[in-house]
């Protein structure tokens, strides 16, 4: 029949809602395929090398971020914002698809003559993009050329949140170089294509199954003989064999299949005197790119599936799904979907049972891979992909989506979901490297993760660097500074393999610091390292870097075992309210000359300077909930506070950090400190800004607080270069280039206990600084400091060479 609306193929509701006409597609003047007519295509995707002014199909990638840039006024943010998807750069995808599969090769193969790193280095190259002399095959024997392919073609890769495709389309184009390198006449290639095939017809338990594999056998030798030095038969087969994606979206799903679809329709040659020009129907990716959460698995349906009847009927459908892979005629394709429903439903009633429960057995039946709109609340690669033991590489780009954001509801979604490395103030990406390494095989797979960085160092990170530094093998580590995503993060790659435990010591490099602007360095300009210590933050750092490291931890005692107290500043769940000018202070007070009992005064974050604050007339109503023998504050004693405070009623009652009323501040044990000696320090700041007061004073919650013994003398060491460069490379650093001064970290931080003689000479200098603050708070006091650091290096034994790389690193 004739079509009239080019969007839809089913007739029931052709001509209802939403109506796309085929003028729109067909129309000479304005239509959209005559309009690509027009425009000059790439023949193929660029590698990150290429120059050519043209429509590339990597502009998919960049129209999947842009449609998720788009504006939402009800929820006041865009769709890439709430699905933390972010486009990964060209460059960056093609280091880490060389570096993974380098890596996966190496486990699977090895070379004639036993050298490992030259092994590893040979891989690098054939693997490379920028071999301008192709001379890539020359270092590889011929039994050798064999492994490798043979390693190839059974090597199986997953992108857990494949975006666009970026990363699958790099593996399928840097194996299908590797290929091209090695196997210039697809003879191994057929070969190992072919034996695959006769493996399965084989294994095929009726006639029919035996004919349609066969007709496989046939369709390869076809293939490879039409497409003899084509990169056409190298695609085909990796992507049906070993290239698989999944993702929530799934407009994703869509465009990475469009992607593939292109990938291999450049590499047809026409040929008028065969039927339909001797074309060959593109693949069905349906089994390939999934719309599922990668992060719910089917747990307990692992442990059933051992019945003889669930097995036939397993296989039965990965038959099906197999044959749909290659499938051209639409009669083929309607009747393989009708089976792969059939046993779905089939496979269900067999699974439903005490075992297991109806849950997971519906979910099953529901999930129709054909569905295109349609996505699963979970993912399991044996029953999507017929994956069973685990992919050798694990490789992607995870979104970003805080667990706490939009009143915890990822949180509460993944909180029971078995994560060893959850942590409710931390991110989504951070389960996905738990997950990703459980889909890894066992012993051999590699994960290579790009994602922010803030997890290396930050408290929220503790549990998932534990868990990598105990149950696997951290390779790689890349610091890729700010301008990696259009995003105010700092991103690094991690690769990481399975199994093992932490190696002592990991390759790594910080780009920022290197000042590469050229993309990623040779391996040999790699300078530092990092070392995966449990919980503790990893830092990249050179060898001399490490040893200043290691002194300062020997040296000193950290701060949390002094005597001293730690605290958070004051939060008021509603600074509106409670912070105060001077101006209503004193209006307040006129009002009631009571309210002067409960006005005191406070600070802000960024009021706090180093060596002294500089208050700036800012008050607290300080209406708290009792502590100590003091009883809460009861706001009808103060009738003008009340007044003040009514005007916000709706808010503080809304607001979680309350007391027991609305009017009151929430508990606070250690409200006594705000009335002692004291350090103040500032939490977001490039440098240390630690400042002594002995003033009865608060501090808002962006801010912390010591109190105890030896402040001046700790005031002294904590303002130090020194202590400004170990935090520098130890604490997290938002994309702004400010530093977390975390609490759990300053606690940590070692500080040497000598006598309180040799305490006197910082004494005097913080003295001498603090009363020149109190002059002038401009005055400039660097000889001072710098008198403060020479004696802070003697405490820590510093050499000259370590002390320069202190200074060179300083903040």
């Amino acid at each position: 029949g004739r079509r009239i609306d080019a969007f839809t193929d089913n007739v029931a509701t052709q001509g209802k809602g939403l109506s796309v006409p085929a003028r729109l597609f067909l129309d000479e003047a304005a239509g959209l395929f005559p309009l690509f007519r027009r425009y000059k295509f790439t023949v193929e995707e660029n590698t990150p090398l290429d120059q050519e002014v043209a429509l590339d199909p990597e502009l998919l990638g960049r129209a999947f971020e842009n449609l998720l840039a788009a504006y939402n006024p009800e929820t006041r943010e865009t769709a890439r914002k709430a699905t933390g998807s972010y486009y990964t750069p060209r460059k960056v995808v093609d280091y880490m698809v060389r570096e993974a599969l380098a890596e996966a090769l190496a486990a699977k193969t090895g070379p004639a003559d036993g050298d490992a790193g030259f092994w590893r280095e040979r891989l690098i190259y054939l693997l490379d993009h920028s071999d301008a002399m192709d001379d890539a095959d020359e270092l590889f024997g011929e039994g050798e050329k064999r492994g490798v392919v043979a390693a190839i073609a059974g090597l199986r890769t997953l992108d857990p949140a494949v975006g666009s495709g970026a990363f699958p389309m790099g593996v399928l184009q840097t194996l299908t170089l590797a290929l091209r390198r090695l196997d210039p006449e697809n003879a191994l290639w057929e070969e190992f294509q072919k034996e695959r095939a006769k493996a399965r017809a084989g294994a095929a338990f009726d006639t029919g199954d035996r004919d349609a594999r066969e007709a496989e056998l046939q369709e390869i030798n076809d293939t490879f003989e039409r497409y003899r030095q084509s990169d056409f038969g190298r695609k085909l087969y990796l992507i049906q064999n070993g290239v698989y994606g999944v993702d929530l979206q799934p407009i994703a799903c869509q465009i990475a299949k469009l992607r593939f679809f292109i990938s291999l329709a450049i590499e047809q040659e026409a040929d008028p005197e065969a039927p339909n020009l001797g074309i060959k129907p593109l693949p069905n990716l349906e089994t390939r790119f999934v719309a599922a959460d990668t992060l719910i698995g089917l747990g307990a349906v692992q442990g059933v599936l051992r019945s003889n009847a669930v097995k036939v009927l397993e296989n039965k459908l990965r038959r099906v799904r197999e044959s749909y892979f290659n499938a051209g005629a639409r009669d083929a394709k309607r009747r393989l979907r009708a089976a792969d429903e059939k046993l779905r439903g089939q496979l269900a009633r067999e699974l439903e049972g005490p075992e297991l429960g109806r849950d997971d057995a519906r979910a099953i039946a529901r999930w129709d891979p054909y569905d295109q709109n349609a996505r699963a609340d979970w993912f399991d690669p044996e029953w999507m992909f017929g994956v069973a033991d685990g992919f050798d590489v694990v490789i992607g780009n995870p979104p970003y989506i805080q667990l706490q954001k939009d009143r915890g509801r990822a949180g509460s979604k993944y909180r029971d979901a078995g994560y060893e490395t959850f942590a409710s103030t931390g991110d989504v990406y951070q389960l996905f490297y738990e997950r990703g390494c459980g889909l890894l095989g066992s012993g051999a797979g590699v994960l290579a993760y790009i994602t922010s960085n803030s997890w290396l160092k930050a408290e929220y990170g503790r549990p998932l660097r534990r868990w990598l530094a105990r149950s696997h093998t951290p390779l790689r580590l890349v610091e890729m500074g700010k301008d990696v995503f259009d995003a105010i993060v700092d991103a690094s790659v991690l690769l990481v393999r399975e199994g093992g435990g932490a190696k002592a010591r990991v390759s790594a490099v910080d780009l920022d610091r290197l000042g590469s602007d050229s993309g990623f360095p040779p391996p040999e300009r790699v300078w530092g390292e990092a070392r995966p210590d449990g919980a503790a933050p990893w830092s990249i750092l050179s060898a001399v870097e490490w040893r200043v490291l290691d002194k300062m931890r020997a040296a000193g005692t950290p701060l949390r075992d002094w005597n001293v107290r730690i605290n958070m500043g004051i939060k008021t769940g509603y600074n509106e309210a409670f912070v105060i000018d001077d101006a209503t202070r004193n209006a307040l007070i006129i009002e009631d000359p009571r309210s002067e009992e409960i006005i005191r005064p406070v600070l802000r974050g960024r009021d706090i300077r180093r060596w002294r604050a500089q208050w700036a007339g800012k008050y607290l109503i300080d209406t708290h909930n009792g502590y100590g023998e003091a009883p809460a504050i009861d706001v009808d004693d103060y009738l003008a506070v009340k007044r003040h405070l009514d005007r916000f009623l709706p808010a503080l009652t809304r607001r979680q950090d309350k007391g027991r009323t609305p009017y009151n501040l929430r508990n606070c044990t250690y409200h006594e400190d705000f009335a002692e000696e004291k350090l103040f320090w500032m939490h977001m700041t490039p440098i240390g800004r630690f400042a002594f007061s002995g003033r009865d004073m608060f501090c808002n919650q962006k801010a912390f607080m010591v109190t105890g013994l030896s402040l001046k003398y700790l005031c002294a060491i904590l303002n130090s270069t020194i202590i400004g460069w170990m935090v520098g490379n130890t604490a997290v650093t938002t994309g702004m280039g400010l530093i977390q001064w975390d609490k759990f970290l300053v606690e940590s931080l070692p500080i040497p206990e000598i006598s309180k003689a040799r305490r006197r000479p910082f004494v005097r200098l913080v003295d001498d600084i603090l009363a020149a603050k109190d002059a002038d708070p401009d005055t400039d006091v660097t000889e001072q400091e710098r008198e403060i650091d020479r004696l802070v290096y003697t405490l820590y034994g510093l050499s000259e060479a370590e002390i320069a790389a202190v200074e060179k690193g300083r903040p």
